[in-house]
């Protein structure tokens, strides 16, 4: 962003904010159509792997953690290549991967096959997200400039269309597994064919603003970026504790109700509360809380979450009852999530320079990402390692604690620009 945006988030009071522009519109809805296609697939890709080809548990999680890092831990290509080349090319390639994935991983039947396919879905998403995602971003703060309000409450919509997709995606891939699980993949192929087809003739050629950036040194530059590092810490906290819904969760819920059924239903509450509550939460916390102290009311609200459970866990609570304190766990998490995603995204533009936007916000996912494979590694030991029934649970209470006291102050100091070509 410009010199004179860093670090100035603007308050528009007393006036009409203006309509989003119609290409904010467009990726709001490229994100729920994209949720849409992914969650109509890959919640059901492991029983998949283990039932229908007969894989090992191990190969299965194997694959399932190649897909993730050909996604998260590439964001970073795909936000510097969109800084290059612009996002159209970029969204456009994305989706001509994605649905070749989907359609190769429809009739693949060998290991290597899969592999394949499922690297090609991660990587597909590694370009066009960070594209959408630095440009919705962007789009935000000239938003917010012209009067609109917080930055945040466009992010917060972003997030809402995401959960959207996240929640009806599996409704219909459930529906279409009643034929096959080919069948899936295939209207997943269907539904990025018709994302395709509308950006290819709604994404302008050329966004006014952006500039197209020849110089090299990104990756330097992220890394001596000192406070940007210290929100993908915070931000990478905030995602490990997220992770704990599909790694310490389920161990709670089965040791409380003998099973994992009741899983299924704290998500779907979880996905319910983000998108009834996200932007009457995002409003509220942005006429009341500088961005700073939302990212840290977050944090300090998915502490209490883990503390509630630990807490409660050497009661050895079970049925209903024992229920409640994962259920608050699900709550707390779920409102802390609504405080810190938008934030942290709508940060990012303060601490980028000119025409590194894309980068910054590949980087933001990559790096954060490493924080969260470490830190789960790490939570697994935890898990297993014998100790007191409270002691992993407060000891993951404490993991944002610390990242919430780590978070830069509000207003960076301005940024050089970076080289530039035309845009």
């Amino acid at each position: 962003m410009t010199s004179a945006s860093t670090g100035r988030w603007v308050k528009a009071r007393g006036r009409h904010a203006p309509p989003l522009s119609p290409l904010l519109r467009l990726l709001v809805l490229t994100q729920l159509a994209f949720n849409i296609g992914f969650f109509a697939v890959l919640p059901f890709l492991s029983e998949h792997l283990g039932q229908s080809i007969g894989m090992a548990g191990w190969l299965v999680g194997f694959v399932l953690g190649l897909r993730t890092f050909s996604q998260q831990g590439l964001f970073v290509v795909g936000g510097a290549l969109s800084d290059r080349y612009g996002i159209r090319p970029v969204v456009l390639a994305g989706c001509v991967l994605r649905i070749a994935g989907f359609g190769w991983l429809a009739f693949a039947e060998r290991t290597w096959a899969v592999v394949g396919a499922v690297l090609l879905i991660g990587f597909a998403a590694a370009l066009f997200s960070p594209a959408v995602e630095s440009e919705v971003a962007r789009q935000a703060v000239l938003w917010e400039e012209t009067g609109g309000g917080d930055r945040t409450r466009v992010l917060a919509l972003f997030t809402v269309a995401g959960q959207a997709g996240a929640f009806v995606g599996p409704l219909l891939g459930a529906l279409l597994l009643a034929i096959d699980f080919r069948t899936a993949c295939l209207a997943g192929a269907a539904v990025f064919v018709l994302v395709l087809a509308g950006h290819a003739w709604l994404l302008p050629q050329r966004i006014p603003g952006r500039v197209q950036v020849r110089a090299r040194g990104g990756a330097r530059l992220v890394l001596r970026n000192r406070r940007f590092l210290a929100l993908c810490c915070a931000y990478g906290a905030y995602l490990l504790a997220y992770n704990q819904l599909y790694l310490a969760l389920p161990a709670e819920v089965e040791r409380a109700a003998g099973s994992q059924a009741p899983l299924a239903w704290l998500f779907a509450l979880s996905s319910l509360l983000v998108v009834t509550a996200q932007l009457p939460v995002t409003r509220w916390a942005g006429e009341r809380l500088a961005p700073r102290r939302s990212m840290v009311a977050g944090l300090v609200l998915i502490a209490v979450g883990f503390a509630v459970v630990g807490l409660a866990r050497p009661a050895g609570w079970t049925g209903a009852g024992g229920l409640v304190p994962a259920a608050g766990f699900v709550v707390l998490l779920t409102l802390g999530q609504m405080l810190v995603a938008p934030v942290a995204r709508a940060w990012v533009p303060d601490l980028a320079e000119d025409g590194r936007l894309g980068l910054y916000t590949g980087a933001l996912s990559s790096v954060s990402g490493v924080v969260v494979l470490a830190g789960s590694s790490a939570t697994g030991l935890l898990l297993d390692a014998g100790l007191p029934v409270a002691v992993p649970w407060l000891v993951l209470a404490a993991v944002p604690l610390v990242a919430a006291g780590a978070l830069p102050r509000r207003q960076p100091a301005p940024l050089p620009r970076a080289r530039s070509g035309g845009a």
